[in-house]
Order: structure tokens, then C-alpha cells, then sequence
């Protein structure tokens, strides 16, 4: 049975500014995910190094890669689930030391053996997908309530970044230390394991709801600087039972984060598997001039995941990623309309995809906080776990379902034609207004909230269910007329 708890928050967190314990603990995280998507992404890189030494065949190459996005939907799922069971800073710091083990054992894989490379790449992804997951909770639980979600959006925010590092690793580090060297450089997250596993003790508010009120104490008290006397701990709060599958209970938060995870991620993933080739096709520009070009919709997708963290605390969780999909839904919809289209001899796609891709970014900076804000403390990394994973499908489906539009290319490696960007970017529209409509219901806000209001709001969620389910079968008691 679920029980509610009567505080979860820590009022001197939520009173006091930031010091540099916090920082510190943000800059960890950050630092984390930043590499973690360095390391996953510098194998499309290595690829292209070993392909024809190797003399691999379109379907090992297809393994190679598609084993990181399978271990990473699963990875999500348990490592979200082991985090409310077993704490948010242990998994933590096991999801990183994965990954990067993982990585850097790729660097003994011998010549041509690329069932082993795959199967490490699994291992790589099932702690990638575990980390983005588990370090959200964990920074959302030791800072104020008011700053919550740009703090926790700043976990996701510098992805963009590990995915330019990987990019300039293999350009300027590639051809002097060669592939095994660039996925050696998979154990620098490792050090960041370290600084979390000796400094930062586990949350607060994971601890509180374990029944372990001295050792949340001294948590608080190490992250404050401050003396653990001087600490003043939440009212009675009763431990609860972690169970994976109570989350099914909030039936708003499932609906929210599930659907909202997969109508972002099958349109962003889409979009990035052909954005280099479409943009070489519309400006007619050379691959390399096209890459480059790129560069700048990274950026600025990397200016539109700082604006969503900022406006996500200013204007509320709902409003700004409502904002932010829609304004990416009509960047969607303005290239399906208009494919073709020129101002004064400039084709219109590239600053259409420019604007539409900070939109989309934003959309990141938001959903992933938000989704962490949508579960009780007890089964907040499990919710966000299931939704990312689930989410995670869309990787999948999406680069699927343009190879069926496009009519060419394959599943792995659809090909871009003139003829199918129009339908292509109408399936991605679909999607991004199913986000955005996300954000207008389910969705519930959590702007401003502790974590005491927010655990309340799940509570009335729970209780407003049971009603329901009462109505259907027997008359409303006095108490519950009035």
C-alpha cells in the first residue's frame, strides 16, 4: 500500500542559495552526461575507420551501431528502477563506471571482431541510458525548489556538446591516435564516478523516504556546509515500499512522460539522421560544406536547451514546452509546405531548420525535469526510467518509418529524396503537435513547488482516481459529497 509522506523537503535547501557543494554536484552531473553522449556517439566516428580494414558487411556495420540504442532503452528501465530501490548516488556512480569501462574495453577488441565491438556497445548503452535517468533525480533532490528545473535541465542541456566533442575528437584526434585511442579516451567519465562516489553523500529525500532520518541529516548537512544539529528534518514521514510497477497507479503522470518521451524523440532523431544530407540537397553544397553547416544546428539547438531551462522555472513547465513544440511543429510544417522554397536566390530550409531546431532542443531541457516532477519520490527515477526507454522506441521507429516513406535507402540508413520531404516532415509534424498537446493534458504543473507540494499533488492524483473508481460502484459518501 502507498502511503503519503507529510514533508519530503528540506526547508533550508529550498531557503538558502546556492553554494559551491551544489555546484560542485552539478557540474559532476553535467560533466557526466556531457561525456556519456561523447562516448556513445564517437562510435558512428570509429566506424568509418574500421569499415574497410574490417571488410564489414551492412549488417554487422547495422549491429555495431543499433546494439548502444537497445542497451540504452534498457538501461533506462532498470537502472531508474535500481535507483529508487538501492539510491540515486549508488547507481550513479555504477552507470558511469558501465559505460566507460565498456567503452574503454573496445579498445582491445581484436582485428574484425565485430560481434565482441557489438556486444560491448550494448553494455555501453545499457549504462548510457541508465545515467541520464538517475542523475536528474539526484540533482533535482539537493537544490531549491524554486531553481529546480533549470538546475535539472542543465543535466541535458550540454548533451549537444558531448556530441561536438565527439565530433572534434575523431576530426583532430583520430588520425594521430587512431580508433583504439578515441575510445580509450571512453574512460574520462570515470573520474567524474570518483568525485561523486568519495564527496557527495545519497539524497536526502531518498533517504527520509527509507526511514533513515540521521543519515538524510547528514546529507543535508554536507551539501549546506553546515552542522548536522542545525539541520531541521521534514515532519514525519513514513518509509514506503518501492514497487517498479505502482507508477501504473498515476495514471496522468504514465500518459504524460510516456507519450510525451516518444512524440519528442522519434521527430528529433528523424530529423538528425537526415539533416546533413537535406541540407546538402536543398543548398546544394558539397557533404563537407553541409557538415559544417550543421555545426550551427547544434548550436542552435544548444541556445534553445538553455532558453527552455531558463523559461521552464520563469513561466512554468507546461507553458514553455507547449511553446517550444509548437513552435517546433510549425518549423516541421513550414519545410513539409514548402520544400522547395527560395528568398531572393537563399533557400528557405536552412533557417527554417535553424529556428525549429532550438525549438525542438528546448522541448529536451524541459521534458526530462518535468518527467522526474511527475512522479512521488519513491518511484520518481523508475517513472522517468520507463518513459525514457519507452521514449527510446522512437529512435527506432523513426528512421523506419522514413525508409518506408522515402521508398529507398534502408531501415538503418534511409535515404533522403526531394520527392519525400514533404511526407516525411508532415509524420514528424504529427508528432511534435502530439507532444505539444501533451503539455495542455496530462501534464500536470510544478513550477515553484517544494517537493512536499509536489508529493501532495501525486497524492490528490491517487486519491481523485480511487474516487473515480468508487463512483462507478457504490454512492458517494457524506464526507465525500462535501
Amino acid at each position: 500500500m502507498l502511503t503519503s509522506a507529510s514533508g519530503a523537503s528540506f526547508i533550508q535547501i529550498d531557503e538558502r542559495p546556492l553554494n559551491r557543494r551544489q555546484k560542485g554536484l552539478i557540474t559532476a552531473a553535467v560533466l557526466g552526461t556531457m561525456l556519456e553522449f561523447f562516448d556513445f556517439f564517437i562510435v558512428a566516428f570509429v566506424l568509418t575507420m574500421i569499415s574497410e580494414p574490417w571488410q564489414l558487411t551492412y549488417g554487422e556495420s547495422a549491429f555495431m551501431l543499433l546494439t548502444a540504442g537497445v542497451g540504452a532503452i534498457l538501461g533506462s528501465i532498470a537502472f531508474g528502477a535500481l535507483a529508487d530501490r538501492y539510491g540515486r548516488r549508488r547507481i550513479f556512480v555504477t552507470t558511469i563506471l558501465v559505460f566507460s569501462i565498456a567503452t574503454g574495453a573496445l579498445a582491445i577488441v581484436p582485428e574484425g571482431g565485430w560481434l565482441l565491438f557489438g556486444l560491448l556497445r550494448l553494455v555501453v548503452g545499457f549504462g548510457v541510458g541508465g545515467l541520464i535517468v538517475v542523475d536528474v533525480p539526484l540533482v533535482q533532490e539537493f537544490v531549491p525548489a524554486h531553481r529546480r528545473g533549470f538546475l535539472g535541465a542543465l543535466v541535458v542541456v550540454f548533451v549537444p556538446v558531448g556530441t561536438l566533442l565527439g565530433s572534434a575528437g575523431a576530426a583532430f584526434l583520430g588520425p594521430v591516435v587512431g580508433w583504439r585511442g578515441l575510445v580509450l579516451l571512453g574512460l574520462l567519465p570515470a573520474l567524474v564516478s570518483i568525485y561523486v562516489r568519495v564527496a557527495v553523500p545519497e539524497s536526502p529525500t531518498w533517504l527520509i523516504r527509507q526511514g533513515r532520518p540521521e543519515e538524510a541529516r547528514r546529507s543535508v548537512a554536507w551539501i549546506l556546509d553546515i552542522k548536522p544539529e542545525e539541520v531541521i528534518l521534514p515532519g514525519k514521514v513514513e518509509s514506503t515500499r518501492t514497487r517498479w510497477r505502482d507508477m501504473f497507479r498515476y495514471r496522468r503522470s504514465v500518459g504524460f512522460t510516456w507519450l510525451n518521451s516518444l512524440a519528442v524523440q522519434l521527430p528529433y532523431y528523424g530529423a538528425s539522421l537526415w539533416g546533413p544530407t537535406l541540407i546538402a540537397m536543398q543548398l546544394g553544397v558539397t557533404p563537407a560544406r553541409a557538415a559544417f553547416l550543421y555545426l550551427f544546428v547544434s548550436l542552435s539547438g544548444f541556445l534553445g536547451r538553455v532558453l527552455g531551462a531558463r523559461a521552464s522555472d520563469r513561466f512554468g513547465r507546461r507553458r514553455t514546452g507547449f511553446i517550444a513544440m509548437t513552435g517546433a511543429s510549425a518549423a516541421m510544417i513550414l519545410i513539409a509546405v514548402l520544400p522547395g522554397a527560395s528568398v531572393g536566390g537563399v533557400a528557405l530550409f536552412y533557417p527554417i531548420l535553424l529556428i525549429g531546431w532550438a525549438f525542438m532542443d528546448a522541448s529536451f531541457a524541459v521534458g526530462l525535469p518535468f518527467w522526474s516532477e511527475m512522479f512521488p519520490a519513491h518511484i520518481r527515477a523508475s517513472g522517468v526510467g520507463a518513459a525514457y526507454g519507452f521514449g527510446g522506441l522512437g529512435k527506432i521507429v523513426g528512421p523506419a518509418a522514413l525508409a518506408v516513406i522515402s521508398g529507398a535507402g534502408t531501415a538503418l540508413t534511409p535515404a533522403a529524396t526531394a520527392a519525400a520531404i514533404t511526407p516525411a516532415f508532415w509524420f514528424f509534424a504529427v508528432f511534435t503537435l502530439i507532444a505539444a498537446g501533451t503539455y495542455v493534458w496530462p501534464a500536470l504543473e510544478t513550477k515553484g513547488k517544494s517537493l512536499d507540494e509536489i508529493e501532495e499533488l501525486h497524492t490528490r492524483q491517487l486519491r481523485g482516481r480511487n474516487l473515480a473508481v468508487r463512483n462507478k460502484t457504490e454512492p458517494l459518501a457524506v464526507s465525500d459529497r462535501q
